[in-house]
């Protein structure tokens, strides 16, 4: 049987054994067991903590895709102005579904190499602040550039617009604190930095947010991206659909990975050595400056095949790592510090075997890259 490669990716990420076992527990019915009920919401309860919110925290049967179109579908009615800010490939494709519910969308460009320069939006929104909601990205994996969320959601409030922000491959690995910023939705799901398999997303939906939706003048358009049907689950006993009782005992243990040490320190510190250990051994970042500390997006040197040493990564080493789309297709690689990925032993191999294929191809390094690497981490 062909072994499974080794996941430096983007997400999904490796999920740990603990995790696996525990998606293999006997199932209840999760319909009719009151016991579920408060188990889900004690899980919704630790996902709250983590991105520091008390306000209330869904989960949903979907890959993370789910929560960013039910956002844009539970909000969104037509003729309605949505800004979409977009300095990446996932922040402009928010305006598609907006589109797809009958929106408008105005577009807030940045540049795709540096995070959002909150001056420059405040000079936008002086002369064009009429908008329902806007849409942030604050990792946006394609670029690897992290943006600042805390001071756009605050500059956006000033201005009565709510806000929509897709956390999903930042949770866990960054600061996220959905009050103070004022995030009205915030979006993850199981398979980035918490390192459970693919399959839930979770929000987080803030009082604004549920006015939103019961003041809508039209009735939300379809069933399962419908975020207003789950208000009052729990007091109702009636969940929207039979839940993935695995998926989501899985996810629990997850939780339980995520608090039983200073995960986000962790990825802090595995982060600053690997982007220290590439520039140094003389390899370029696509991203100018904001770094995000669960992926790296690096340039591809233009003696080396992108196609050929992503294969060989997985051919001779067993390890998988994200090329790119869009615009940067063939241009760049990328490899997810995240989760179970962001470990020293995960890091190490990855850099040794990058060091090897880099070098069959031509590509001479200035530094070491494994010896860089343990070198800052002492």
């Amino acid at each position: 049987m062909k072994k499974t490669p080794f996941l430096m990716t983007a997400g999904p990420t490796v999920v740990k054994e603990n995790v696996r076992l525990t998606r293999a527990k006997e199932c209840t019915n999760p319909d009719l067991d009151p016991d579920f009920y408060d188990f889900y919401k004690n899980l919704c309860k630790k996902i709250g903590k983590i991105i520091e919110t008390e306000q209330e925290v869904r989960i949903l049967s979907g890959e993370g895709i789910l929560g960013l179109e039910a956002a844009c579908a539970s909000f969104t009615e037509h003729g309605d102005r949505v800004l979409v800010i977009d300095n990446g490939i996932f922040g402009e494709g928010f305006g598609d579904f907006v589109k797809i519910y009958g929106g408008d969308p105005v577009y807030f460009k940045g540049s795709r190499e540096h995070g959002i320069d909150i001056c420059d939006l405040e000079n936008f929104l002086k002369n064009d602040n009429e908008f329902k909601y806007a849409t942030i990205i604050h990792c946006d994996t394609p670029s690897g550039v992290l943006n600042p969320i805390r001071e756009i959601c605050k500059t956006l409030k000033k201005y009565g617009i709510a806000t929509v922000v897709d956390a999903v491959s930042s949770i866990g690995g960054e600061e996220v604190k959905v009050d103070e910023w004022e995030i009205d939705i915030c979006l993850g799901a199981s398979q980035k930095v918490l390192s459970a398999p693919p399959g839930l997303t979770f929000l987080s939906i803030s009082d604004t947010a549920w006015e939103i939706m019961e003041n809508r003048k039209s009735p939300i358009a379809g069933f399962y991206c419908n975020l207003l049907i789950w208000k009052d689950y729990y007091e109702k006993k009636w969940f929207p659909y039979t839940m993935p009782i695995s998926d989501i005992e899985g996810l629990n243990a997850a939780v339980g990975n995520y608090f039983s040490e200073n995960t986000i320190e962790r990825h802090k510190k595995i982060a600053l050595a690997f982007r220290k250990a590439l520039t140094e051994g003389g390899l370029e970042l696509y991203t100018k400056n904001s770094y995000s500390n669960t992926v790296s997006v690096i340039k591809v040197p233009e003696s080396v095949d992108e196609k050929k040493l992503r294969k060989d990564l997985l051919q001779n080493h067993n390890i998988m790592i994200s090329g790119a789309f869009g615009y940067l297709e063939g241009k760049v690689i990328r490899v997810g510090h995240m989760g179970e990925g962001a470990r020293e032993y995960s890091v190490f191999h990855v850099l040794k075997a990058l060091e090897k294929e880099l070098t069959v191809q031509g590509f001479q390094l200035k530094k070491s890259l494994i010896a860089n690497f343990v070198e800052t981490l002492k």
